[in-house]
């Protein structure tokens, strides 16, 4: 039987004992995640704990799940068979309180688009199982172009990086112009990055150019066996200077022949997906579904609802 549970409800010694088993793990689904990226979060839980799914809901006027910043894909976890059945059975299982639902699934979750709307997303990733002269096989003309140019330009990798400098970097040359990251994501962004530097689950690093400027940086994220391409950022040099490509690169070398997955989290924009399949890495799907269950259509999008 599927239970729902409220934050407090959750045994989050099992639940994360079911994540850390489940064939679909995701370091999104952990609990110690979930606390900072969604506070409050809630679940819907097997008896047993052999099937979770985290509810990640706010409150805009209605209640709504909705997809928090900085934790690509949830959905269904298990250890157990992933079946459309199953996942189906979850998602009638969401409280009708949720009158809107946008979230996204996990690469083995597959929705009935009959039944869910469902919109296809993008993830990139690279199997580091292979050593990296293999790899490096596989990067194409304008990577390697780029790593070329980074060594000739003297550009230098350092972990001597603070969490200041990449959320800096970040604001100063990407933030200001998107405008979807408010203080408080900032926050949360440095949240996530110094549990993970306190409890050894994460490494930054910083490209520096032959001035000693930060042209790039990274926030990596190693969990179970998946590393994460968590959140980074580059200064207008790195377009000049390969500094991106360099960072991603010494990663690569760092972490080549183990059993590791590089997952560089997106994207559908089409120019950072061939920066990712640059490096050899394949496309791989995940759904973001919606479901609507407001009888007006006069309520506000799904956009105003982040």
């Amino acid at each position: 039987m599927i239970h729902y549970l409220k934050h407090h409800q959750i045994d989050k010694t099992r639940w994360d004992r079911c994540i850390n088993k489940a064939v679909n793990s995701r370091v999104y689904a952990c609990s110690w995640y979930l606390d900072m990226v969604c506070p409050g979060w809630e679940a819907l839980v097997e008896e047993d704990y052999t099937y979770v799914f985290p509810l990640t809901g706010r409150w805009k006027g209605i209640y709504y799940l909705y997809q928090p910043f900085f934790a690509q894909q949830l959905g269904l976890f298990s250890s157990e068979i992933l079946t459309e059945a199953r996942l189906h059975e979850f998602l009638e299982a969401i409280p009708r309180r949720f009158r809107f639902v946008e979230i996204h699934l996990n690469t083995l979750n597959k929705p009935d688009e009959n039944l869910v709307r469902v919109i296809p997303r993008i993830n990139y990733e690279l199997d580091l199982i292979s050593p990296y002269e293999h790899l490096v096989k596989q990067y194409h003309q304008n990577t390697i172009r780029n790593l070329k140019k980074a060594k000739e330009q003297k550009v230098m990798i350092d972990r001597r990086t603070e969490t200041d400098e990449l959320v800096t970097l970040f604001m100063e040359n990407f933030g200001e112009r998107e405008g979807k990251l408010r203080f408080r994501d900032y926050e949360v962004m440095r949240h996530v990055i110094e549990y993970c530097r306190k409890h050894n689950k994460g490494f930054q690093l910083g490209a520096f150019s032959a001035d000693g400027k930060l042209s790039a940086a990274a926030f990596f994220i190693r969990e179970g066996t998946r590393i994460y391409y968590l959140f980074a950022a580059s200064a207008m040099s790195a377009r000049e200077n390969g500094a991106m490509f360099l960072l991603i690169d010494s990663v690569i070398r760092e972490n080549a022949a183990q059993n590791f997955t590089f997952d560089f989290e997106g994207s559908n924009d089409p120019g950072v997906g061939r920066f990712y399949h640059g490096f050899g890495a394949l496309a791989v799907t995940y759904p973001m579904i919606r479901i609507n269950r407001i009888k007006s259509l006069l309520l506000l999008p799904s956009s105003s609802l982040k």
